[in-house]
């Protein structure tokens, strides 16, 4: 039975390919027939905010995601992109490993500071992060937790969740993601 939702994937900084949990989830949903999009961002290694801002509005416009999921910088992006006009209300909203919201480097510096925003344009918010990620403490992340009305995960010593940190396949996202649009099909 084909899975009606459609998941919209967006990495940070730098891409997430394979090995990455992202890539993973990505084939995971494939494979069990779901609708998946998870673009390469223009210019990842060296982004520019307002050029990332107008290529997601455009896959927003066209894809219709029912579920999106963020790691890293793509949840700074999604804040912003909060802040734009048209912005569509999604289903649920994964967010991992969110960057400090005043983030002080060089290369992705177009992004911060960040305001949150009064409207995160989803009806179910998950934030899943570490207790030792470098880019943001957790006094910082249980704020922006009670800003978005998000359901908390901290995954202990498990660093930013990424390749980099052991978060290959990762079983606990794909169960989130896959196994909740699982139980919508009516």
């Amino acid at each position: 039975m084909q899975i009606q939702n459609k998941v919209l994937i967006l990495h940070g900084w730098g891409g997430s390919d394979t090995p990455h949990w992202q890539a993973e989830l990505a084939s995971q949903i494939a494979k069990n027939y779901g609708t998946v999009s998870f673009p390469l961002l223009d210019n990842c290694h060296f982004p520019s905010k307002n050029r990332w801002i107008e290529q997601v509005k455009q896959i927003l416009k066209e894809f219709k995601p029912d579920t999106v999921v963020c790691h890293s910088l793509a949840n700074t992006l999604w804040f912003w992109l909060c802040e734009e006009d048209n912005m569509k209300q999604v289903e649920r909203l994964f967010m991992v490993s969110p960057p400090s919201l005043n983030t002080e480097e060089k290369t992705i510096k177009t992004f911060f500071p960040c305001p949150l925003p009064q409207d995160i344009y989803a009806k179910e918010v998950h934030l899943l992060v570490s207790d030792d990620d470098p880019w943001i403490a957790l006094d910082e992340i249980k704020t922006i937790a009670s800003h978005v009305d998000s359901k908390l995960t901290i995954l202990e010593k498990a660093g930013h969740i990424n390749a980099d940190s052991g978060y290959g396949k990762w079983k606990y996202i794909e169960k989130l993601v896959i196994q909740n649009k699982k139980d919508n099909i009516k």
